[in-house]
């Protein structure tokens, strides 16, 4: 009777192994069945994974280049607009600073002639 605890110790040692080796061989044919005859279904799943371990890529946007030229038309604009009403203003024509800036800018143009416009004209 002795013999009898170790065959049911074996048995169930043998169950065990069978169980598992039957639980590898299903996992392992349903994995081979799936790579197999359905590979173009895994390929968005497979990229998708891919890109969770990447790190989002924050590149810097171009600057739109149409914005900026509007942005600096306008500004030109404004500024031609502050040069025509300083021109008009009839209290202009006894500042004698902003007169002489209004020639400055009226035979040469510049950044700086526009600017001595704005701070010494009405």
């Amino acid at each position: 009777m002795s013999d009898r605890p170790l065959s049911l110790f074996k048995l169930s040692i043998a169950i065990a192994t069978g169980v598992w080796l039957g639980f590898i061989a299903i996992a392992l044919t349903t994995w081979l069945a799936s790579r197999y005859l359905f590979p173009q279904s895994l390929a968005p799943v497979a990229q998708a994974v891919e890109q969770l371990g990447k790190p989002p890529a924050t590149a810097p946007e171009p600057p739109n280049r149409m914005f900026e030229q509007y942005q600096q038309n306008l500004q030109k604009q404004e500024q031609q607009q502050a040069l025509d009403q300083a021109r008009s203003n009839a209290r202009n024509l006894s500042n004698p600073k902003c007169q002489f800036w209004l020639q400055q800018d009226q035979n040469a143009p510049s950044e700086k002639t526009r600017a001595n416009v704005l701070q010494f004209c009405d």
